[in-house]
């Protein structure tokens, strides 16, 4: 029993990443932020191969900080697991 109650406590994980976001600006320019956001989630499906992904409200407003049209360029994500759900926040 001791085995699982160490793999209990060991749910959190802390991860960074940098995300670049030039694909966004490919898009149509009054549809960039939401092809940032779009390209924040697919990046942390495919690097954390997770089923939920959560952004926090730190990161959202930095998409969307310089409104629709100028989102940044690349953003730098710490990623947090708690088992099959992702909440990645502003480093």
């Amino acid at each position: 029993m001791e085995k699982t109650t160490a793999k209990k406590e060991k749910k959190e994980t802390k991860v960074k990443y940098t995300i670049p976001l030039r694909a966004a600006f490919g898009a149509k320019r009054n549809k960039r932020a939401n092809k940032a956001v779009n390209i924040v989630n697919e990046f942390l499906l495919r690097h954390t191969k997770a089923t939920e992904i959560k952004l926090d409200a730190s990161l959202n407003e930095t998409l969307w900080k310089r409104g629709i049209q100028k989102p940044p360029r690349r953003v730098t994500v710490e990623v947090v697991r708690d088992g099959d759900k992702v909440t990645a926040s502003l480093a």
